[in-house]
């Protein structure tokens, strides 16, 4: 991993032991040569492991002992060396070191509040690189010419800027400067900073450029600075992440738990949602509906010096408008966030990379990722096995790519919706940007199996061989890949949509399979979308279109009140089937229910729904869970290879919970005490299927992906029943359970399909029936 202090660890292990010979970059890894004692030299190898730097991962190290000596005087550390065929890994960007923190608070040292600090230990890295090898010349610094005292510490083998490509200091680095919004110049360096505080403290917004491009900040206390920022960026519900000066004012905000903790203060220093104090000190606009908050710490010098300057929490959001990628270059930023912020704190450092936040949650005491971005990639995922070089496109939602090579996937940051084109451009350029400096020149590409995806267009015209994979098998295939799993598990694969195999809309799926293949051998019943898309922005359409064809139009009309005028266009659509598209889809189910209960009957962002309808649950009390039914509905739905899948699949009946919800709804039951029983029984749902699979196939392992596990709540309900029924859950811990992982999971779908020649390339008459094999 190029970037993280590993060449000067050598040097100074080489000299604490007494070695002498040399160490230098190559595209591929680490080359060392060294001469000492036997003694001495076994100490060497065993130290490039145990002793290495924090973002060091020493993935093998390979000894070859030389023919003679050279009897070399000293250890040095040669130019880096380019190879055509090298592999390089390159660090993501890191959160400022407590050494930097120091100096940039010493009155006394020369990058005193200089917000550029940095070292070979922490500071931008993937974001300002150009080319490979990693040296200055390939980097966004490369136009600033290091003074004298610059230059020293980055010649001096013992100092901790040793070879610290973005090192700069006040007299010879990059500069702040404050601008109005037309780009007219207000202050320089300090006084710049000093001015964007100022204003943030009159409750202003300020567009501020971090490490891959603009953040829009204003106070998070100021409730009509929020309620401006809502209105300024088309954003009018959707949570925003705060950022602290320290864990001491996150603990005001927050409680936060030891494992919350540590994220906050790891390298990556990403967003932590982690759940908000009652009374906590932010405006309520910040995160309406939501019973957690997502705060982080500071990232860069920039934004300590900042946040100790307000003395408060910021908001801290992307610079953009909704859905759109966030803005990257200082002129771009003037055009497209001029008209969203009183003042622009940016500087002259080109950031060559745009790249969001990564955003993390805790859950049954683990950390999973929901949003992958800076400070996580591009660090690659380990593979159990060897891969063709590969691309796999993801999915429409929260996008992201993977190019694979060998046994190491290099899954991209989080991209953004691909429904516009400056995300797809966002996403070509990304695209090019890791094809170049990991060489990886793709042989397939996979992509999902929805026919009317931008994604799929751009696969099917890149003019290679194509692997259409299913959505939810693409899921089931991310945690197995991250994992390094081969073997087949069941997968409960519960999200808002995905493209099925018989051409309707999954998305509350019990799978049986691998990577290699799976059969569909339970699902959700089908709930009516009527207009598709459209319900999903009002849920009350899904929910009243859901009684409707339980229990008749008058009940439906008398639980869910509708529009004027739309009874009658919802019943001309349910009777004809004209534009009603039939979903199993969990989160649809969740979005149903929210209405309903009256929680939620029209979206501004996706989830919105469920997470409201998860926060009143959070307060609410369950002893025991609704009923429910299955039926069998004959043979399994299969792709590719499946060994030992039952032989008929079950439906998952949806009558008797809705009848229970509407008895409590009768009684008198406070809202949060139905939300919670619905926990609780798609918990013990999600247990006794598992459970049942499991007794007749004898598979233990759980598999669980899918945005709806973005459910904390779910997911603590969920892991210690199937733990106690002696099942072995797995969720994600390096790529996100939503949509953001899907590429990682068509990658290794891809790989087996090419390999055993039973690619599936789209449509859906080639579903076939099952009981052991397809």
């Amino acid at each position: 991993m190029q970037g993280v202090g590993f060449r000067p660890f050598v040097y100074r292990l080489a000299r604490r032991l007494g070695l002498c010979g040399w160490v230098r970059n190559t595209a591929s890894g680490v080359e060392i040569r060294a001469e000492g004692t036997e003694e001495a030299l076994a100490a060497f190898v065993r130290a490039l492991s145990t002793e290495a730097p924090p973002r060091a991962h020493v993935d093998s190290v390979q000894v070859q002992t030389l023919d003679s000596v050279t009897h070399c005087d000293g250890f040095e550390i040669l130019p880096s060396l380019d190879e055509v065929q090298g592999y390089p890994h390159i660090s993501p960007d890191i959160a400022t070191c407590p050494d930097c923190l120091k100096e940039l608070l010493d009155p006394g040292d020369r990058r005193y509040r200089y917000p550029f600090t940095n070292c070979t230990n922490c500071g931008p890295r993937f974001t300002i690189i150009t080319a490979m090898p990693y040296d200055r010349a390939s980097t966004t610094m490369a136009g600033f010419r290091m003074c004298p005292a610059c230059q020293r510490e980055y010649d001096d083998p013992l100092d901790r800027r040793f070879h610290a490509q973005p090192n700069a200091c006040p007299v010879c680095g990059p500069h702040l400067s404050l601008t109005d919004p037309s780009g007219n110049l207000l202050a320089e360096r300090d006084r710049a900073l000093l001015g964007a505080a100022e204003r943030l403290l009159e409750g202003q917004i300020v567009a501020i450029k971090g490490l891959g491009g603009y953040q829009l900040a204003c106070d998070a206390n100021n409730a009509q600075a929020v309620a401006l920022l809502r209105q300024k960026k088309h954003r009018p519900d959707k949570a925003f992440a705060v950022m602290v000066a320290d864990t001491a004012m996150a603990d005001t905000l927050c409680v936060v738990t030891a494992k919350e903790r540590r994220l906050l203060q790891g390298p990556a220093a990403p967003i932590v949602l982690c759940r908000r104090r009652a009374g906590a000190p932010v405006a309520d606009a910040v995160a309406p509906g939501m019973y957690t908050l997502g705060v982080m710490l500071p990232a860069t010098p920039l934004h300590h010096l900042l946040l100790r300057e307000v003395r408060r929490p910021l908001i801290m959001t992307s610079g953009n408008l909704s859905e759109e990628p966030i803005a990257q270059d200082n002129e771009e930023a003037l055009e497209r966030l001029g008209a969203l912020c009183d003042a622009f704190l940016m500087h002259n450092r080109p950031v060559h990379s745009r790249y969001d936040d990564s955003v993390w949650f805790v859950a049954a005491g683990e950390p999973q990722p929901v949003r992958r971005a800076r400070g996580d990639a591009p660090e690659p995922i380990t593979l159990a096995e060897d891969l063709v070089p590969t691309l796999a496109l993801g999915a429409e939602l929260k996008g992201t790519f993977t190019l694979a090579r060998g046994r190491e996937a290099f899954v991209s940051q989080h991209l953004g919706d691909m429904e516009n084109l400056e995300t797809l451009e966002h996403q070509r350029a990304t695209l090019e940007l890791y094809q170049h400096l990991f060489r990886i020149a793709p042989e397939h590409v996979a992509c999902d199996l929805h026919p009317d995806y931008a994604t799929t267009r751009m696969a099917r015209s890149m003019g290679l061989p194509l692997v259409q994979v299913q959505h939810h098998h693409a899921h089931l295939a991310s945690v197995l890949a991250e994992r390094g799993m081969c073997e087949p598990v069941i997968g409960v694969i519960w999200d808002g949509t995905g493209y099925g195999l018989d051409g309707t809309i999954w998305g509350g799926e019990f799978l049986l399979g691998d990577a290699r293949g799976f059969a569909r051998v339970a699902h959700l019943g089908h709930l009516p979308l009527p207009g598709g898309d459209s319900a999903t922005r009002r849920p009350y359409r899904i929910a009243w279109s859901w009684l409707a064809e339980a229990m008749g139009e008058a009940e439906a009309t008398k639980r869910v009140a509708l529009p004027p005028g739309e009874r009658a266009m919802l019943a001309s659509m349910l009777a004809s089937g004209a534009g009603v598209v039939r979903t199993s889809s969990m989160g649809r189910f969740f979005d149903a229910v929210s209405a309903l209960l009256g929680v939620r009957r029209e979206v501004t962002y996706e989830g919105q729904a469920a997470m409201e309808l998860e926060t009143l649950a959070c307060s609410g009390d369950a002893q025991r869970g609704y009923r429910w039914s299955t039926e069998c509905v004959g043979p399994s739905q299969c792709w590719g290879r499946v060994d030992a899948a039952p032989q008929n699949a079950m439906r998952i009946g949806t009558g008797e919970l809705l009848a229970g919800i509407l008895a409590d709804m009768d009684q008198g039951v406070a809202v949060e005490h139905i939300a919670r029983r619905l926990h609780l029984t798609l918990a013990e749902l999600l247990v006794a299927i598992s459970r049942q699979i499991s007794q007749s196939t004898g598979i233990s392992t759980v598999a669980l992906s899918g945005g709806v596990f973005q459910n904390r709540l779910l997911l603590e309900l969920a892991l210690p029943r199937l733990r106690a029924a002696g099942l072995t859950p797995l969720v994600h811990r390096l790529v996100p359970t939503n949509d953001g992982g899907l590429s990682l999971g068509q990658a290794l779908v891809a790989h087996y399909a090419t390999a055993e020649k039973y690619a599936f390339t789209g449509g859906h008459d080639r579903v076939s029936g099952c009981s052991r094999s397809c």
